[in-house]
């Protein structure tokens, strides 16, 4: 049999399925004439496709040495590559496939999907249009573009990529799949439908199960949500997103094992320390700080250089007061990882709670160099600045300019507020579901929707959004402030909301002291208010500011906000803000988000 026609026949064994007697085959033809190129390359598809991608690229590059000008030879190596998570280089054979052949469409697509991988969208949708601009039928490149359109953010138009994708090609289950997902990260209640019509398709796996949960879960569905995240972590038990999400949902339904399945994946996995110091935080932030505490020094026993293991154990021990332990682990913690924000700011609160503001000045400092708009950060900074003396706190925390109350008129369509809230209350009681507060280090007793309710539907809701837009632009513009004052970004741009949720008070319930991180300006909105706040002596429920999140000697707030129906009050997102608990049986109820200027 000739050369030729034994490349043939291992060329159709690697078709049907048979790549290690494709192998064996072209062996035999390398074995007697060891520089033949297209023999090496399809020996190199043939070793991949048994699973020796080593081996294979070798191959591959030795048949690129062979010859040079065969651009297939070039995209073939980078789809390997790519495979292997070697993005850089996959990206060089690529471009070097199209440099030799610019009509390669393959080798252009699988570009645009490496650029996506190294998050540069941006490139991405160039290539994109280049392929759409020949061929508008292509489906698959609609679908790339898709997934860039949603890292730049721009959600809007992804859905349409994909809508067009599923459009030209109705049975690709991942392109309902992935519209499926990016509906549930807009809150959308179509998503179901795309992740039931990607399952029908055949698309069943760990993606689908945990997108139909948040679908679920946005929609109220909380058997359904839990039941697909269960799914979702017996495929992927190291899953940190699932495992977290899970849990929560389970202990927000009063769920007394509600970390079973986070559990269970730790004693299976002893050697993943995220996952242990996933279920640490899970125990702290549910108020089990013994255990929480053993599971933590379980880890740092077997890897001393945990540095978030060594930070969350000292946030653990400064919430049980025993603050020189707890000093001492932040401090080995900063040292393993002195650039880590989380890490710092840790120790941060550790020194500011002694009183040992000189201590902590540089570690916000750096911090703030890095980012001057870190909203946390210049929530220490303004408490530094408070602790020292400066004029830098006034300058920060001036309550009279930057806490500023609108009591609101009545929307069109509502004769009076007691209406409207009336009407808004009725669809915040259904929007929460849970019985219990959220896995949250803010809330205390009480509630919080886990759907955004900026993607909530109902007229009421939207009437709501535009009414406090109004009051924002009346805020925004009264501010006159130097250029470099961290508040100064708020008068630019248009006004655009990161965040919106409802947090619903019962007997005993109160927000801890905190800041904002993803707002430039936050806000609280009352709809219902207990009897009890009108006591001007007990201050139950009222807004506070200027008090830390951990408690520092002589730094007691500063600023109270008497809470009323229909009242918003708009701050600075870096500013210290939480709440007075209420005592009685009747809840308050408030809505609250956090407004960061868009660039038009």
């Amino acid at each position: 049999m000739s050369h030729g026609e034994n490349l043939d026949r291992a060329t159709a064994l690697l078709r049907a399925g048979k790549p290690a007697d494709a192998a064996a085959m072209l062996g035999a033809i390398l074995a007697r004439e060891p520089r033949h190129a297209v023999a090496a390359h399809l020996l190199g598809l043939a070793l991949k496709d048994t699973g020796d991608w080593a081996q294979g690229e070798q191959w591959l590059r030795f048949s690129i040495g062979l010859e040079p000008q065969h651009g297939e030879f070039h995209a073939n190596l980078g789809n390997l590559l790519r495979r292997r998570g070697k993005y850089p280089d996959a990206e060089a054979a690529y471009r070097k496939a199209l440099e030799l052949l610019p009509q390669h469409r393959p080798a252009r697509r699988a570009l645009a999907q490496t650029l996506t991988d190294l998050n540069r969208p941006t490139e991405a949708e160039i290539e994109c249009r280049l392929l759409l601009a020949s061929d508008g039928t292509d489906a698959e490149a609609w679908e790339i573009l898709a997934f860039a359109l949603t890292q730049l953010e721009r959600l809007g138009d992804a859905e349409r990529a994909h809508r067009r994708a599923i459009a030209l090609d109705p049975d690709d289950a991942v392109a309902h799949h992935n519209l499926g997902a990016l509906l549930a990260r807009m809150e959308r209640p179509e998503a179901m439908a795309s992740l039931e019509t990607a399952k029908r398709l055949g698309a069943d796996g760990y993606e689908t199960a945990y997108n139909r949960g948040r679908a679920a879960l946005n929609a109220g569905k909380l058997e359904e949500a839990e039941a697909s995240l269960a799914r979702a972590t017996e495929l992927q038990p190291l899953d940190l997103e699932a495992q977290s999400l899970l849990a929560c949902i389970r202990f927000m339904r009063e769920d007394p094992a509600f970390a079973r399945s986070l559990g269970a994946a730790v004693r299976a996995y002893r050697d993943h320390t995220p996952l242990q110091n996933l279920l640490a935080e899970l125990l702290w932030r549910s108020g089990e700080l013994p255990g929480a505490e053993a599971l933590l020094r379980g880890v740092l026993a077997r890897h001393e250089s945990n540095a978030a293991a060594r930070s969350m154990l000292a946030s653990i021990l400064m919430e049980q007061g025993r603050m020189e332990e707890a000093e001492a682990q932040a401090l080995e913690a900063a040292a393993i990882r002195p650039d880590g924000p989380e890490v710092v700011s840790g120790l941060v609160r550790i020194l500011l709670a002694r009183g040992r503001a000189e201590e902590a000045q540089p570690f916000v400092a750096a911090q703030l160099q890095r980012d001057p708009m870190a909203q946390e950060w210049l929530a220490y900074e303004a408490t530094l600045a408070r602790m020292l003396g400066t004029e830098r706190y006034r300058e920060l925390y001036d309550y009279e300019r930057f806490v500023q109350t609108f009591d609101l008129a009545p929307p069109p369509g509502f004769s009076c507020m007691i209406e409207f809230n009336e009407n808004l209350a009725a669809v915040l009681n259904d929007r929460h579901r849970f019985t219990r507060q959220l896995l949250d280090p803010t809330l205390r007793n009480g509630t919080q929707t886990s759907r955004s309710l900026l993607a909530d539907p109902e007229p009421v809701m939207q009437a709501a959004f535009e009414a406090f837009r109004t009051a924002i632009e009346e805020y925004r513009h009264a501010l006159v402030l130097p250029p470099k004052h961290p508040l100064a970004r708020a008068r630019e741009g248009v006004v655009h909301f990161t965040g919106a949720w409802s947090a619903r008070l019962q007997r005993n319930g109160f927000h801890v002291n905190h800041c904002h991180p993803e707002g430039t300006v936050s806000s609280a909105y009352y709809l219902e208010v207990p009897e009890e706040v009108r006591d001007p002596a007990l201050k139950s429920g009222w807004l506070k500011f200027g008090e830390p999140h951990y408690p520092v000697a002589g730094l007691a707030p500063e600023r109270f906000i008497e809470p009323r129906p229909g009242r918003l009050v708009l701050f600075p997102s870096y500013m210290w803000h939480g709440t007075n608990p209420i005592y009685g049986p009747s809840p308050l109820m408030c809505i609250a988000f956090d407004m960061r200027p868009k660039m038009s």
